[in-house]
């Protein structure tokens, strides 16, 4: 088994160091920037391969072409973040493998997939080499010699694909962003009384530069999509702010929040595990709160939310 890990400048996208992890230490670091990746710790045995500007079908046909630990490796795992959900499709039809995407335990001979919005577990047991994407936080990180075995492979990078030509790459929208990629995350549980309530929730967390989360039971009561629910069945996330509005933190939704620098909690009850953890813990409406803090920020700034 080796994890395939794409990076941009560098950065290690969530999930990394679970699918690392999952290999026994085992990696390819692939992408731009690999060689300024801290991988301290995190690798035991690593292969880097510069490939230069994302473009996710060029990556995968270079990969293919010259990297002989791919084709050798039978099982291939990439986080399922969302480069690595663009990358492991492709790398998987380069190779002729079938893929296994949205796994929560890989190995050679069975393979767990979370299905129904995380609700059901499938296994499966592959006949052959296949591809996957680990879920992050499914599983611990482990730690590895602070001096992994480094190689690198200079790599062609220019191999014609036909694949979508990448014109330019933009600063994410924090509307539509992956969680678990969202360094600012504005939570909303069964305190909010309506579902329009996570429609103001979202223009407030778009006007500070955040990112919209709910909690399972806003999901299940499909208010809000399962891709916004943050927790052990939905997205586990590490943002370094965290506001929660009327969540009282029950601890499948608490597992799922990493380790936030900041923590501020609306609620009602002082004494929920959701104010018991916070830095700032606000005993307060939440509904009532969030109508001031739109107020404070400007009605015209949401397009008319505020005022539903």
């Amino acid at each position: 088994m080796i994890a395939v890990i794409p990076v941009r400048d560098g950065v290690l996208p969530a999930g990394s160091d679970e699918a690392i992890a999952e290999c026994a230490g085992r990696a390819l670091v692939v992408g731009s920037g690999t060689a300024t990746t801290d991988l301290v710790g995190r690798v035991d045995d690593v292969v880097l391969v510069e490939l230069g500007p994302v473009a996710f079908g060029r990556w995968a046909a270079a990969l293919v072409a010259d990297v002989a630990e791919l084709t050798d490796a039978d099982v291939i795992v990439c986080p399922n973040s969302p480069d690595g959900r663009d990358l492991a499709p492709r790398l998987a039809a380069a190779l002729g493998r079938p893929l296994l995407a949205g796994a929560t335990r890989i190995t050679a001979a069975a393979v767990q997939l979370a299905r129904a919005g995380g609700r059901e577990l499938h296994e499966v047991a592959p006949d052959g080499p296949f591809v996957a994407t680990l879920q992050p936080g499914v599983r611990d990180s482990e730690s590895f010699p602070p001096t992994p075995v480094t190689r690198t492979v200079e790599s062609r990078g220019d191999t014609d694909t036909g694949d979508a030509t990448v014109v330019e790459v933009l600063p994410p929208d924090v509307r539509t962003m992956d969680l678990a990629e969202a360094a600012r995350i504005v939570g909303g549980g069964a305190g909010l009384d309506s579902e329009q309530r996570f429609e103001q929730l979202d223009a407030f967390a778009a006007g500070i530069g955040a990112t919209m989360g709910a909690t399972r039971v806003v999901t299940d009561r499909a208010w809000v999509h399962h891709d916004k629910q943050i927790g052990t069945t939905g997205v586990v996330v590490d943002p370094d702010l965290y506001l929660a509005f009327g969540i009282s933190g029950a601890v499948q939704h608490t597992a799922g929040l990493g380790d936030p620098d900041h923590v501020i909690s609306v609620n009602l009850d002082p004494h929920c595990p959701m104010m018991t953890m916070a830095d700032l813990a606000i005993v307060s409406d939440a509904n009532e709160t969030l109508d001031e803090l739109v107020h404070l920020l400007g009605e015209t700034d949401f397009d008319g939310v505020a005022d539903a």
